[in-house]
């Protein structure tokens, strides 16, 4: 029996930029890791800024081309081992993902959010910058760094460039960047976007959601409330695919909206590494205060609290809203927490104006026993993903992955022919044995 792997972070300081083979430091100064749910400082990472990015690109520019030189068989090995490595510290990598990010077990979104573009683009022959989230940079940065590292990535192929705005501008910016693979807000998109167009330069964004679960008036009640309850309040609402909105067919919508209050009523709120706790915290206060405007905001309006609508802390109660008015801001705009509006409709044609209605078009759940009727309604809106009979956080990082409208441009990677298309040009070669004969 072979011995259990030594740990991949180690220590709980990083300083500087990190990129594979090594540790070059930062200008940005140090920060703290804090874990959401305590309070607790759980590492100290040194930030990058904007002044790090020549060197990182000119660095990572130069080992592109020997990497990519290199036959497809060897970068393969390289990502092979990567993938054991990640197997082998899992534990330790949940426990992070835990205690950073405030997710329950298993919750793995800010590795998968990055490795689906990281692995192709690298096993194809590219070089990465990346740059995490800040409030997530061990977790959803450093244990890249380190897998990447342990598994024999060359040097200078992969950087680490925790940071802010800054540090994202100066990415976009940077001639050597060739592609951009963003996810985010929609607003930061949309910014993103604009420099890159300038630039001329490939982009591909995965941003905010709206996302709807169509409910019609054939399905149990009580089972489509559990799935429309796990869609809202997993990870606290704070995914972008969310169920946001619950449309709800009109013969059912009251005992809907009732069974969901008594089942966000009793999930358990607290600290993610309980094994009982099913929501965790905001990720911060900030995230956790826009949460809650949204909320008052829209009782304002009209709607009504069937459930919900209090926090301690960072812990924000899973939320219910009924009569929610479709000016309601819980009802136009991506809320990013654990709050579920209820909006019943009359008929299919209602139903898929509102499911199709705000701008956004991430993901879709379907709920019914008819699923050809379920298949019918789904062609008639637009959504990147739809899931007939499941609610709409769902995702494999082997699928083409994106949205459209606000939900961004329709590009995609994730499955082989996207990943090729995103990370690699094409270039047309022509041979001729001799030399043409023209009549010029």
């Amino acid at each position: 029996m072979s011995a259990p792997p030594g740990p991949l972070l180690g220590g709980v300081r990083w300083q500087g930029r990190i990129f594979s083979g090594g540790w070059v430091p930062g200008s940005g100064g140090e920060y703290d890791s804090v874990e959401p749910a305590t309070g607790q400082v759980l590492a100290r990472v040194g930030a990058a800024s904007a002044a790090d990015l020549p060197q990182a690109a000119e660095t990572a520019h130069r080992a592109q081309q020997e990497w990519a030189a290199l036959p497809y068989d060897q970068r393969a090995r390289v990502l092979r081992r990567a993938a054991r490595l990640f197997e082998d510290h899992a534990d330790e990598i949940d426990e992070w993902l835990v205690r950073e990010s405030g997710a329950t077990r298993p919750f793995n979104a800010p590795i998968i959010l990055s490795i689906r573009a990281i692995a192709p683009a690298l096993v194809l022959g590219n070089a990465v910058l990346m740059k995490p989230d800040p409030r997530t940079a061990v977790c959803g940065g450093v244990v890249l760094a380190r897998v990447f590292e342990e598994a024999g990535l060359p040097e200078g192929l992969f950087h680490l460039l925790p940071g802010g705005v800054d540090v994202g501008g100066a990415l976009v910016e940077d001639p050597l960047v060739r592609v951009i693979a963003f996810t985010g807000s929609t607003r930061a998109g949309r910014q993103i976007a604009a420099a890159a167009g300038e630039r001329l330069k490939r982009v591909h964004l995965e941003l905010g959601g709206n996302s709807a679960l169509v409910v019609l008036d054939d399905v149990d009640v009580e089972q489509a409330v559990s799935v429309g309850s796990f869609g809202s309040f997993n990870h606290s609402g704070q995914i972008c695919m969310a169920t946001s909105r619950h449309l709800v067919a009109e013969k059912i919508a009251a005992d809907y909206a009732a069974a969901l209050a008594e089942h966000a009523a009793r999930l358990p709120v607290g600290d993610p590494a309980r094994a009982d706790v099913a929501v965790g915290p905001i990720i911060d206060a900030g995230q956790r205060d826009r949460i809650h405007e949204i909320v008052t905001s829209s009782v304002d309006a009209g709607a009504k609290l069937a459930a919900g609508g209090t926090f301690e802390g960072l812990f924000y109660s899973p939320t219910v809203l009924t009569d929610v008015p479709l000016t309601a801001p819980a009802y136009a705009q991506e809320i990013f927490g654990p709050v579920a509006p209820v909006v019943p409709f009359s008929t299919v044609d209602e139903a898929v104006r509102l499911a199709g209605g705000t701008g956004y078009g991430l993901s879709l759940g379907i709920l019914t026993r008819d699923v050809s009727k379920g298949l019918a309604l789904a062609e008639r809106i637009p959504s990147g993903l739809v899931h007939i009979n499941d609610q709409t956080v769902n995702d494999e990082a082997l699928a083409p992955f994106g949205g459209v409208g606000e939900s961004g441009t329709g590009s995609r990677h994730g499955g082989a022919r996207a990943n090729l298309e995103a990370f690699t040009e094409t270039q047309w070669v022509t041979v001729r044995g001799d030399l043409p004969r023209y009549p010029f």
